[in-house]
């Protein structure tokens, strides 16, 4: 097994013609973890970030994301920030009132800061992604990873660049297992 939901790299650029343009790296047909692992040691290691965000499952991503925003900024777990926290709850219980709350949080939020990118990878996971019930505007595929993508980023651009590196690569290291098929796991 290849430990992802895709066979190959290539099957995940198809799936997500965005991830070409987020990907520098062309698409191969290695296995994703083998793909993931020559991104992260070639010249442009936050290519894996991208591969990882468009590789994981929705709720996989933003538990991710939400991870790794919170190794970057030092965020402790239980500490407040209403969008990260809205996100985490979604995880937790992806119900459709869960994710419409990080959706208007991950909206209304400073979109320079991470978090409020969390929340909106969380809030652009499926439904309705409209201003409200009567403005019907349908999710895409790619909404959550691009934004789990943009949260991570906009944290790692936070960090000192004495830690970049290695903060990147621990955010790399948090979403690996992820990859990994786990008995019970939903997308």
């Amino acid at each position: 097994m290849t430990g992802s939901r895709f066979s190959s790299a290539r099957d995940i650029f198809a799936a997500f013609p965005s991830a070409e343009r987020d990907i520098s790296a062309p698409p191969s047909d290695e296995p994703p973890l083998v793909f993931l692992e020559r991104l992260r040691r070639g010249d442009t290691p936050e290519d894996a970030v991208s591969l990882l965000a468009y590789a994981l499952g929705r709720r996989e991503a933003v538990w991710w994301a939400a991870q790794s925003v919170r190794l970057m900024l030092g965020i402790g777990m239980g500490q407040e920030d209403a969008p990260l926290q809205a996100a985490e709850s979604w995880v937790r219980d992806p119900d459709d009132l869960k994710r419409r709350d990080a959706l208007r949080l991950g909206m209304g939020g400073n979109h320079r800061l991470a978090t409020p990118w969390v929340a909106l990878a969380a809030g652009w996971s499926g439904g309705n992604v409209g201003p409200n019930n009567h403005a019907v505007v349908p999710a895409t595929p790619e909404m959550t990873p691009k934004a789990v993508r943009t949260g991570i980023l906009v944290a790692l651009a936070t960090v000192t660049a004495h830690d970049r590196s290695s903060k990147l690569q621990a955010s790399v290291d948090l979403g690996i297992p992820l990859m990994r098929p786990r008995e019970g796991r939903t997308s």
